[in-house]
């Protein structure tokens, strides 16, 4: 199974910063959130060729997560 980590999603925005949709993937993991935010800056300042007039950054998990479940049988 593959491990958890963070990735930074660039979005690109309409004026005002509404209407916001992903234009790329960082290709960069980060193994905490802490990290991934602590790059934000910088990854934004090397993807200013996203075509939009305002671009924003997001980190997110990928990879593997697992749900806990509670142990109880639920019949309908």
């Amino acid at each position: 199974m593959e491990p958890l980590f963070y990735v930074m999603a660039i979005m690109g925005c309409a004026d005002g910063n509404v209407q916001c949709t992903e234009a790329r993937i960082v290709p960069a993991r980060y193994q905490t959130m802490a990290q991934c935010r602590a790059a934000l800056p910088a990854q934004l300042a090397r993807n200013t060729d996203v075509p939009y007039p305002m671009i924003g950054a997001s980190c997110r998990t990928a990879g593997a997560q697992v749900a806990k479940a509670d142990g109880k049988i639920r019949r309908s």
